[in-house]
């Protein structure tokens, strides 16, 4: 674990210093980032980045980042912090990262409530990385190392980090939770921390890559088009090993069509099998990737409370 020593020089150093604010009306807003100098692995890299609007309407954003090749983390900062920090890793399908569905909107929601959020727009395995299907861990992996790091220099505990992820970045995130190994060779003093979340929330997870319940398109970004039997198996949440991982809170609606609820119940069997923490919450309706604004009016809306009373009895 990083002493707060490390942490304060790092942040002299510029390793962890925020960059502008994003728009005038959204004043607590920082970027991060993620790594001090290029991401790992980009030598045969080629694509051009790109964020496309897809809001039609002037009163909110629904955009989406592809071919990232500078992954960052947005900050938004509480007006009274709980000592809590909040990774949060939106979907996408692993064609392109969600920055403002199931990032910026959920972040705003939860900043309210005293959590200081980041929002992850990481690379996608498509892209050409050498790490191949490890390259969006890489970064979830070195956000998180980060987060912690910040987390020290500013006086919130280290160890509380929640990781919410969603969809596509809900498998990724529970790459994170899961996975024991680092994927990336250390850059500086923020890799002596842990990269495993404290606590784990997963919002519509993409979890099996396995047929029938597998979300095809993911499993294709992931692994390409015809993925070995232990390639499926190596990245299918419910086929890890989990002992050891973090409390996890799963949510999910029955009439998702995009990423069947089995997703979840799959890995909660696993979870309970490996005597992880857990608690899970399915909705009638609800439908896939309803994030904050796309699930106003209808039972599932009270998500954000369920996970903010599971984490409060957790002591987060």
């Amino acid at each position: 674990m990083l002493d707060r020593r490390q942490a304060l020089g790092l942040t002299a150093l510029g390793l962890m210093s925020p960059g502008l604010a994003v728009a005038a009306d959204e004043p607590t807003v920082e970027t991060l980032r993620l790594w001090p100098g290029a991401a790992p692995g980009g030598e045969a890299v080629t694509v051009t980045p790109e964020v496309i609007e897809r809001s039609t309407d002037p009163g909110y954003h629904d955009r989406i980042a592809k071919h990232t090749r500078d992954p960052l983390l947005t900050v938004v900062r509480p007006a009274q912090a709980n000592g809590v920090s909040l990774l949060l890793i939106p979907g996408g399908g692993y064609r392109w990262a969600v920055v403002d569905k199931e990032g910026m909107d959920c972040a705003h929601v939860f900043a309210a409530m005293g959590y200081t959020c980041y929002v992850l727009r990481y690379r996608l395995p498509a892209d050409g990385w050498a790490a191949g299907p490890d390259a969006p861990l890489q970064d979830a992996q070195r956000a998180l190392r980060l987060v912690r790091g910040q987390a020290l220099a500013e006086d919130r505990s280290p160890e509380q980090i929640v990781v919410l992820g969603a969809s596509a970045g809900g498998h990724l995130a529970g790459l994170l939770g899961g996975r024991r190994d680092a994927t990336y060779a250390a850059v500086d003093a923020l890799d002596e921390a842990s990269h495993r979340p404290d606590a784990l929330v997963l919002l519509y997870p993409v979890a099996t890559l396995t047929d029938p319940f597998a979300h095809a398109g993911s499993r294709r970004e992931l692994l390409g088009e015809n993925p070995s039997p232990d390639r499926i198996a190596a990245y299918s949440l419910e086929q890890m090993d989990w002992q050891g991982a973090a409390p996890t809170f799963l949510l999910h609606a029955m009439d998702d069509t995009a990423v069947p609820v089995e997703n979840s119940l799959m890995l909660a069997d696993t979870l309970r099998r490996d005597a992880v923490p857990v608690e899970m919450h399915l909705f009638e309706e609800g439908g896939h990737g309803f994030g904050i604004r796309l699930i106003e009016g209808r039972p599932a809306a009270v998500w954000p409370q369920l996970v903010q009373g599971w984490l409060g009895r957790r002591g987060l």
